[in-house]
């Protein structure tokens, strides 16, 4: 098994949200930095490395909400497929909303894959479970 930290940054509103989130990845027998921010204009300084993150470790994964206040998550997904340094990073997208045209778009501007968020906690548990498991353990990601 690879001991490297993977570092993940996890951009959501909902504290409850992110306070699972961190839970599960707790738990991990990966060493995971889950780092969190709650806006999509902290989401871009934050990997644009800018003010307060200017020493913040570039992610190997992004898990991405779309309802975000300031910035939302299409704008933040446009301008990191849009970014030679960071496009690269694999972004899931991991939102309330199952709506058809925000899955289009979403794949339109290169998410790499988009999650429904589960209503349900166990069942929201297992998706960040498998989440962990298969961008960490199964797919090949870039350095």
């Amino acid at each position: 098994m690879n001991t490297l930290t993977k570092n993940i940054l996890l951009v959501d509103d909902n504290k409850g949200d992110i306070r699972l989130v961190n839970e599960v990845m707790l738990e991990s027998k990966l060493r995971i930095q889950l780092s969190t921010v709650t806006d999509g204009m902290e989401a871009l300084d934050f990997l644009f490395q800018k003010g307060i993150y200017v020493n913040a470790a570039l992610p190997n994964l992004i898990i991405l909400d779309l309802n975000l206040p300031k910035k939302d998550g299409r704008e933040v997904l446009a301008e990191i497929k849009n970014n030679s340094a960071i496009k690269r990073i694999p972004v899931i997208i991991l939102t309330a909303s199952e709506n058809d045209e925000d899955i289009m778009k979403a794949y339109e501007l290169h998410a790499n894959c988009y999650i429904t968020k589960p209503l349900n906690l166990e069942k929201f548990t297992r998706v960040l479970k498998l989440i962990e498991e298969f961008w960490f353990s199964i797919v090949q990601l870039p350095r």
